[in-house]
């Protein structure tokens, strides 16, 4: 009699039962998908930074992760020497080099005076040189 009673709970229990895989089911699908979308692109764009900064040499013109533009002079280490500034340079942690400066394209960041009186303003791609033989 135990036999015919294990069977009718276990009929009884299969509606149930469908329900508990499907939740089973979501609660795999919710780390399968937290590594999709938040984990998997994390790394990428970790592995992107550090071939960027491990490819950054003399001469090139970067952006600090403070925003501080400068051309790259020399490197100690793990310290990157930037010139922000004709004969003004400073000593920055290689992991605070965010990106590197197109110049080709025009994208580079040299104050300029726009005439308001309100001080320098930062125009892509303008030259103080530029600025000084218009004046």
């Amino acid at each position: 009699m135990h036999l015919l009673t294990i069977f009718a709970t276990e009929s009884d229990s299969s509606g149930s039962a469908g329900a508990a895989v499907i939740q089973l089911g979501i609660f795999l699908l919710i780390p399968v998908a937290m590594y999709f979308l938040l984990i998997r692109p994390q790394r990428r764009r970790q592995r992107e930074q550090a071939a960027m900064q491990s490819s950054i040499d003399v001469g090139d013109e970067v952006m600090t992760t403070s925003g501080l533009y400068g051309f790259i002079t020399g490197f100690d280490g793990d310290i990157v020497w930037l010139e922000i500034d004709d004969n003004v340079q400073i000593r920055v942690a290689r992991a605070a080099v965010q990106r590197k400066v197109d110049t080709a394209a025009g994208e580079t960041a040299v104050p300029s005076d726009d005439g308001s009186g309100k001080g320098a303003k930062i125009e892509p791609g303008t030259h103080a040189a530029d600025d000084a033989a218009e004046h």
